[in-house]
C-alpha cells in the first residue's frame, strides 16, 4: 500500500502539469504516441545526465548527494556543474533527437509541448527516486508535498524556456546567435540559480531566512517569465493559422 501511495504522490503533480500543457495545445494536439515517446525520452535523459555529471563529479571531487556545503562557492558549483548543466544538456539532446524527424512538429507551440513532456519525464523519475528514499524515515510525504509545489513545476518552467527558444529558432522567427545560445543558456541559468539557492541554504542556517526570501522571489519571477513565453508562442501559433 505504501509503495502505491508513494508512486501516486510522485506522479500526481507530473500528471497535472502534463494535462495542463496538453489542454493548452487542444486546437491541434500532438499525437499521443509522440507525447508518450517524449516522456520516455525524458526518463532517458536522467541516465544521460548522470553519464555527463559523474565524470565531472569524480574529476572535481564534488558530490551532488551532499547534505551540507562548506561554502556558497561549493554549493553553487554543485548546482551548476552537477545538476543544471548536465541535466539541461541531456534534456536538450533528447529534444533534438525527438524533433529532428518528427513530422508533427509543425507549429510554434509544439516545441514547448515536447520540451515539457521531456522535462516532466525527467521530473517523474527524479520524484520517484526522492520519495522512495524517504520511505524508511517516513519523510516521503513531506518531501512529496514540497517537490509537488516547487521542484516539479520548476522542471516545467525550465522546459518552457528551452522549448520557446528551440521553436523560434527552428521556425525561423529569430536565428540570431543570441537565440541559438539561449536554447541552452536560459534553462541552465534558471536551473542553476534555482538549485544554488536551495543548496546555499545548507551552508549556514543563519542565512536560511534570507535565502528563502530570495528563492521565493526568484521562483515567482521564473514562473512569470515562463508564462510569458508560453503565451507568446501560443499567440504566434494562432497568428500563423489566421
Amino acid at each position: 500500500m505504501i509503495v502505491f501511495l508513494v508512486i501516486l504522490a510522485a506522479l500526481a503533480p507530473v500528471a497535472w502539469l502534463l494535462w495542463t500543457i496538453y489542454r493548452k495545445d487542444s486546437a491541434q494536439p500532438e499525437p499521443s504516441k509522440w507525447l508518450v515517446k517524449a516522456f520516455v525520452y525524458g526518463i532517458g535523459s536522467v541516465f544521460l545526465s548522470l553519464a555527463i555529471s559523474m565524470p565531472v563529479s569524480e574529476g572535481l571531487g564534488l558530490s551532488i548527494d551532499s547534505q551540507s556545503y562548506s561554502s556558497p562557492i561549493e554549493a553553487i558549483a554543485d548546482a551548476f556543474l552537477l545538476a543544471a548543466i548536465p541535466e539541461e544538456l541531456a534534456k536538450f539532446c533528447m529534444l533534438w533527437l525527438l524533433l529532428r524527424k518528427n513530422p508533427f512538429f509543425d507549429e510554434h507551440f509544439d516545441g514547448i509541448v515536447y520540451a515539457v513532456c521531456i522535462g516532466l519525464g525527467f521530473a517523474a523519475f527524479e520524484n520517484i527516486c526522492y520519495l522512495f528514499g524517504g520511505i524508511e524515515d517516513g519523510s516521503w510525504l513531506g518531501v512529496g508535498i514540497v517537490r509537488a509545489l516547487v521542484s516539479v513545476p520548476a522542471h516545467y518552467f525550465f522546459a518552457i524556456l528551452m522549448g520557446y527558444y528551440y521553436s523560434i529558432y527552428h521556425f525561423g522567427i529569430d536565428r540570431s546567435v543570441k537565440t541559438t545560445v539561449m536554447i541552452l543558456f536560459a534553462p541552465i541559468l534558471a536551473h542553476g540559480i534555482f538549485d544554488s539557492l536551495l543548496f546555499c541554504a545548507q551552508v549556514d542556517e543563519s542565512l536560511g531566512g534570507l535565502v528563502l526570501i530570495l528563492f521565493i522571489v526568484f521562483f515567482t519571477k521564473l514562473k512569470k517569465r515562463a508564462k510569458k513565453r508560453l503565451v507568446e508562442l501560443m499567440s504566434q501559433t494562432q497568428n500563423n493559422k489566421d
